[in-house]
């Protein structure tokens, strides 16, 4: 059985996803802005413990935005999270996905 998220399996989530990103140029800057955005978070939890870390952090998680819109900017298309927040979290399942190999 294959799980969902608000109704939808992961699997048509990623699909409608990747229709919003055909751009080479647009994946691109998904495939590195993507985890930039991750690592800061997950960064950004030690950085409550070495300080000298914001800074980095703060720079990863602005790029990782930058190339993001960029991307939309080559796609000629809006983000899908400002139609839909879920699409937030489809985006890094679907890096993960094309990490594998997958999408």
């Amino acid at each position: 059985m294959s799980r969902t998220f608000y109704g939808k399996t992961w699997d048509q989530w990623i699909e409608e996803y990747g229709r919003s990103h055909q751009h080479p140029i647009n994946r691109a800057c998904h495939s590195l802005g993507i985890p930039l955005i991750v690592a800061s978070g997950v960064i950004a939890l030690t950085g409550f413990f070495v300080h000298a870390l914001w800074y980095p952090v703060a720079v990863m998680f602005v790029a990782g935005w930058i190339l993001q819109f960029v991307g939309h900017a080559f796609e000629r298309k809006m983000p899908e999270f400002f139609r839909d927040w879920r699409f937030l979290f489809v985006g890094l399942r679907w890096w993960m996905k094309k990490v594998r190999g997958r999408v």
